[in-house]
C-alpha cells in the first residue's frame, strides 16, 4: 500500500510524510537530509520491479533503506549509459545543484557519480523538499536530453531521502557521500574527484588558492 492509499494519510501528511509513488518521503521539519537520485537506466527495469515486489517500501522504513542499498550497490557498478561520465553533463548537474545553495537550501555535501547523485541538504523554511527535487530533476533532465539529443525519462521517478538523526550520523553521511567515487574505483582519494564537495573543499583549503584561480 502506498501512502496515497493509506487510511491514515491525512495524519501522516500532517506529520510531514508524503508520497508520489512507491516510496514515502519525510518533509515535516527543517532538518538535514541525505538524498539520492539515480538515472532511469542505472538499474534494469525488471530487477527494480522484482525488488519492489519483494520489499514493503511503503510501509517499512527498513525495507526502504534495504531497497536503497541494493540500488546503490548496483549503481556503483556503472550500469546503464552512465551519462555523467560526460563531464559536460556532470558539470551541468553540479552547477544546477550549487545554484540554489543558499537560496532554497543549505548544501553540506554532494557527489555526481556516473549514473547517480548523492547530496546532503537542509531545505529552507519556505521551500519543500518535494518541490526542490521536482524543479531540479526537471531542469537537469531537460538540459541533459538536449545535450544528448535524446528524449524520454532521464531520472528514476522516485528519489531516496533519509533524515539525519545525530551529529555522528551527519559526519558519517558526509564521509559516505564523498567516499563514493573511491569505493567505485573512480579515484584514489575523495578530493581527487572533481564533481564533489570534497574536491571543492580541498581546492578552497589549498594554500595557493586565489580568487583568480
Amino acid at each position: 500500500m502506498t501512502l496515497a492509499k493509506d487510511p491514515h494519510q491525512s495524519e501522516l501528511r500532517a506529520a510531514g510524510w508524503h508520497s508520489r509513488g512507491y516510496l514515502p518521503h519525510f518533509d515535516g521539519i527543517v532538518i538535514p537530509q541525505f538524498i539520492s537520485l539515480h538515472l532511469a537506466d542505472s538499474v534494469p527495469r525488471e530487477v527494480l520491479d522484482r525488488w519492489k515486489l519483494q520489499l514493503n517500501t511503503a510501509g517499512s522504513i527498513q525495507d526502504k533503506i534495504l531497497l536503497q542499498k541494493r540500488i546503490e550497490k548496483y549503481a556503483d557498478q556503472g550500469y546503464g549509459n552512465a551519462y555523467f561520465r560526460d563531464s559536460r553533463l556532470a558539470e551541468m548537474v553540479q552547477r544546477t545543484l550549487l545554484r540554489d545553495d543558499g537560496r532554497k537550501y543549505s548544501l553540506s555535501a554532494w557527489v555526481v557519480m556516473p549514473n547517480h547523485l548523492h547530496m546532503l541538504v537542509t531545505r529552507f523554511e519556505d521551500h519543500t523538499l518535494s518541490d526542490i527535487m521536482q524543479v531540479f530533476k526537471s531542469i537537469t533532465s531537460h538540459k541533459a536530453n538536449k545535450t544528448l539529443r535524446r528524449s524520454g525519462q532521464f531520472w528514476m521517478l522516485e528519489y531516496f531521502d533519509r533524515y539525519i538523526r545525530t551529529a555522528e550520523h551527519f559526519a558519517k553521511t558526509v564521509q559516505y557521500i564523498e567516499n563514493n567515487p573511491v569505493k567505485a574505483r573512480l579515484c584514489a582519494k575523495p578530493e581527487d574527484f572533481r564533481f564533489s564537495s570534497a574536491w571543492f573543499r580541498a581546492l578552497n583549503d589549498s594554500p595557493d588558492t586565489s580568487p583568480s584561480r
